[in-house]
């Protein structure tokens, strides 16, 4: 098998692998679900340190065109808004 993660001991990522596969689905959704948790607290960190004026509400309108695309969000939650 070929290494998933270079900078991982193959005997550890052989572990990992593992419990992975012994995991039972709620545990797997519990994981997935903390993945999407962070992956959002990232992509909203970045547009933070990208647009350092942008209001709450601005910000979480440009994850949604991140997450959604940006035609789609702009259907679901309108155009972005500008502060004053």
């Amino acid at each position: 098998m070929s290494a998933l993660f270079p900078d991982t001991h193959p005997k550890m990522e052989a572990l990992q692998i593992q419990l992975w596969r012994q995991a039972s689905p709620t545990r797997k959704m519990q994981m997935l679900a903390q993945l999407n948790q962070s992956a959002r607290l990232l992509a909203l960190t970045g547009l933070r340190a990208q647009y350092p004026q942008a209001s709450e509400t601005e910000l979480r309108r440009k994850l949604a065109g991140l997450l959604l695309g940006e035609e789609l969000a702009r259907k679901v939650f309108g155009e972005i808004p500008h502060a004053k």
